[in-house]
């Protein structure tokens, strides 16, 4: 197949595109630095320019593909509502090229949107809160409306997704703790948040995309829950600072943006996941990674 991938040079996108290309799978990236293209060039892959920005830009790739991978996202969490809501129109316009073609349409969301049963783990087929409850569930509602009009979508949800040198919410969460001289957690930390390796999300896309399975909604979980209090743990380690527990009210001094988040009990299921595309995530375990994490004065 030709896959058209928006993100292909980012974190997971890079990893995504290497799947798909032993895959056998020949890859159409989009891309605006010229750095990124040369290297997305010599891994075999053709560079398209274009903008998530400028939606219409990105018409023609998917035209010229048999498939579309859409992981490109703007991570400016100050304005991470907006950016949200500049998702539906990038998706809106991939759609109306794929509509009534079978050919499929793989958008990116967060396993966060689906922890609607109080005390049980996120399920793949679980209902979803909207986006005025979390911002992000606005991509999932723009696929439900291209999905309306005959486009073959499916959504992958993300949990942290993890190496050594980056991490999800967490990297960011990182640079707040070594800010303020101290790992926090709230309460008793015991709190979880799900996770996988970023080896493990590539291959889930390659497959998901294989099986393009019409509304097909799959969490790319290989840790079902890690307690924030462990994750704090790990890089206190690792960065020689003091653990400690801090009561809800102290979290938006210590974490900023992030308080909103830090107390969440959010774990999220890939057994339906597994079961579909026969995905087995092997890599290393957040903790693992956080121990070996990649930082210049650790």
């Amino acid at each position: 197949m030709r896959v058209f991938v928006t993100g292909a040079t980012g974190f997971i996108g890079s990893k995504v595109v290497k799947e798909l290309m032993a895959a056998g799978h020949q890859v159409i990236g989009l891309c605006r630095s010229e750095d990124k293209a040369r290297a997305l060039a010599a891994a075999g892959a053709e560079v398209y320019r274009g903008s998530i920005a400028d939606p219409d830009s990105l018409k023609d790739a998917a035209a010229r593909s048999d498939g579309v991978i859409h992981l490109a996202f703007n991570h400016d969490f100050s304005r991470f509502v907006q950016n949200c809501e500049d998702d539906r129109p990038v998706i809106r316009a991939l759609g109306a090229v794929l509509a009534g073609s079978n050919r499929p349409l793989i958008v990116t969301s967060g396993t966060g949107l689906a922890n609607t049963v109080p005390g049980e783990p996120a399920k793949e087929d679980n209902a979803i809160v909207g986006a005025s409850a979390h911002p992000r569930a606005a991509s999932e509602e723009e696929a439900a409306l291209v999905a309306a009009q005959g486009v073959n979508v499916s959504v992958v949800r993300l949990p942290q997704v993890h190496d050594p040198a980056r991490q999800g919410l967490i990297t960011p969460l990182i640079a707040m703790y070594r800010e303020k001289g101290v790992c926090t957690y709230v309460g008793d930390g015991l709190n979880r948040w799900p996770s996988a390796h970023v080896a493990d999300v590539g291959k889930l896309y390659q497959l998901a995309l294989e099986k393009a399975q019409p509304n097909a909604k799959y969490h790319a979980v290989a840790e079902e829950g890690v307690s924030v209090r462990s994750i704090a743990e790990a890089i206190g380690k690792r960065l020689n600072l003091p653990v400690r527990s801090i009561a809800p009210e102290e979290a938006p001094a210590y974490v900023g943006w992030l308080a909103r988040f830090i107390d969440h009990d959010v774990p999220a299921s890939s057994a339906q996941t597994r079961r579909k595309l026969g995905w087995e995530p092997n890599g290393p375990g957040l903790v693992a990674d956080l121990e070996r994490l990649e930082v210049s004065d650790a």
